[in-house]
């Protein structure tokens, strides 16, 4: 127990450290990141009063539950398009992607690609069964044949510890990005997010949280457009050129496989948690419930495919034109220099941009970033206030009677609490390269959510116990292979958490990560999400549940046509 008592103090102590910590040695390259500029200053404050002005909007219009959790179900297909291209087109994607590649090489491009890929089997398997099924959130789909209360449980754990893993890279990437922008403390800018964050949610709901989305959609696509245009300008307009560049600045090595993942089984993991994962996130399911149909969800699937497929061929170009074209005053190459801006990478795209396009540009590619990473942790933090608002508070606690006034009162207060907590985490992953960490969010929800929304609208056999043990088999497990890998343990909390004087790294967390004879994966989806499928298939022709198997015909009656659809 003194131990234990040790390590609390010594993280808090830590957490402590993170807020006295100064900033980072000066840059070896002439950049007004760090500092306020005019342009800055003007875009991002151009952004904010332009999103809140539509969170002032869609308030008057958000009074009843469907209308907060839902936007009253009256999303365009086009419009929900843009609105999860927005959602899913992360700060991850953008800062995460275009760092990693800059600093690891071609590696850094099976984020882009895993991301991608699983939208078509988003489109196929879930699309149609989530509008016809569901009313809120993904829950509502697991449970519609099965018992509630277990299952609504289960799924709230799920849901949630995916939304939080999330939000840790978002918060992150926010904190980077507004202390690069305006020289203020990292812990200042993550408090000034969260703020505006809440204030989109809290007042406008759904409705706010999609048009605020659809806006950073048409700037990130139209900014990153541009500034691929002002890369390729460099090299002819030929891709060649610019990887002949990087080659001969960092060698082959550079566009081949290997640098950021070396284990085949961890990057098939990667991998599958990367498609899978997008089939299991909360806030991006919950955005075929704000269109009319199936058929507007179907659709807006395939809106969304073409502008994220398009985001993600593009984007690995910034990465290489980063590592190519940017220069220390010494004549240090560019991944020098990006490092020491930020370790984990996540200024690459910003320090290009102002290379090729001044400072207005780089005030303009901020703003957009800021936008970004605004709009994805509105739509996490209302997708894990829904869960904890509609599947625990309305379906379990008050066992399905609630007045709106009550659902909507405590869908705000759980937002306010998700939003806190976002902060909070944000100031405790200081430093991380945001892709990595939403590809743990993505292994989580791939083990947690899944499988057992895949197996409830698939099988028959499918069982209330099945479902539960399926869901936080899933959960515990894939957190559990995170927290002692060497992500953690390894890298965040390295020389930073004591017990007994020594670096955790050296106690028993530290040993089971690091030890190459013990454990040394760091994507854990090829074991997580194995166990869980086979945990709900095993438990399932354990535990029979007549009443479930009965409803199923009446469960695919209204997947395919729709009967009975809210």
């Amino acid at each position: 127990m003194k131990k234990i008592l040790s390590a609390i103090a010594s993280t808090l102590l830590a957490s402590a450290a993170f807020a006295a910590d100064a900033a980072p040695a000066a840059p070896t390259i002439n950049t007004s990141l760090g500092a306020p500029t005019a342009s800055s200053i003007f875009f991002f404050f151009v952004v904010v009063a332009a999103t809140l002005y539509v969170t002032y909007w869609a308030a008057k219009k958000t009074k009843t539950a469907s209308e907060f959790y839902a936007a009253g179900r009256s999303v365009s297909a086009l419009q929900n398009g843009f609105a999860l291209a927005g959602d899913y087109m992360s700060a991850a994607s953008f800062l995460g992607i275009a760092g990693l590649v800059a600093l690891k090489g071609y590696d850094g491009m099976i984020y882009a690609t895993g991301w991608l890929v699983g939208w078509p089997a988003l489109m196929f398997l879930l699309a149609e069964p989530l509008r016809n099924l569901g009313k809120y959130t993904f829950a509502d789909v697991v449970t519609f044949r099965l018992r509630q209360r277990p299952v609504r449980i289960a799924t709230a754990i799920g849901g949630i510890l995916t939304v939080l893993f999330y939000t840790i890279a978002q918060m992150v990437g926010s904190g980077s990005l507004i202390k690069m922008m305006f020289g203020i403390p990292y812990e200042v800018a993550e408090i000034l997010v969260g703020c505006v964050m809440l204030a989109y949610v809290l007042f406008g709901g759904m409705l706010a949280t999609t048009w605020v989305q659809i806006i950073k959609a048409v700037l990130l696509l139209t900014g990153v457009t541009i500034l691929v245009i002002l890369v390729l300008a460099k090299f002819s307009f030929n891709p060649g050129n610019l990887y002949a560049e990087v080659v001969k600045q960092y060698g082959q090595a550079a566009l081949e496989p290997g640098a950021l993942i070396s284990n085949p089984i961890d990057a098939i993991s990667l991998g599958l948690a990367l498609m899978l994962g997008l089939l299991g996130l909360p806030h991006i399911l919950m955005r075929f419930f704000t269109v009319p149909d199936a058929k507007a969800a179907r659709v807006s699937v395939l809106y969304a495919t073409g502008f994220i497929g398009y985001f993600y061929c593009i984007i690995p170009i910034v990465g290489f034109g980063a590592s190519a074209l940017i220069k220390g005053n010494s004549g240090e190459l560019g991944r020098a220099v990006i490092s020491q801006m930020d370790k984990g990478g996540n200024m690459a795209a910003l320090l290009l941009s102002e290379l090729l396009g001044g400072t207005p540009f780089l005030g303009l590619i901020a703003a957009v970033a800021f936008a970004t990473i605004l709009a994805v942790v509105a739509g996490l933090t209302l997708a894990g206030a829904s869960a904890f608002s509609h599947d625990i508070y309305v379906s379990v606690i008050k066992g399905g009677h609630a007045t709106e006034h009550e659902q909507v009162k405590m869908a705000k207060r759980a937002t306010l609490v998700f939003g806190i907590c976002g902060i909070l985490l944000g100031i405790i992953f200081k430093g991380q390269n945001v892709a990595f960490m939403v590809g743990l969010a993505f292994a989580i929800a791939c083990s947690a959510n899944f499988p057992a929304l895949i197996m409830s609208i698939m099988w028959k056999k499918f069982t209330t116990p099945a479902a539960v043990a399926s869901i936080l088999t899933g959960a515990f497990l894939s957190v559990g292979l995170i927290l002692v890998s060497s992500t953690v343990w390894g890298d965040v909390f390295k020389n930073t958490v004591m017990v007994d004087g020594k670096p955790v790294s050296a106690s028993l967390f530290g040993w089971l990560a690091n030890d190459p004879k013990v454990w040394t994966m760091k994507n854990p989806a090829i074991i997580s999400m194995t166990a869980s499928f086979v945990v709900g298939w095993l438990v399932s022709l354990m535990t029979k549940e007549p009443s479930a198997e009965e409803a199923f015909e009446d469960e695919k009656l209204r997947t395919y046509l729709g009967i009975g659809a809210e």
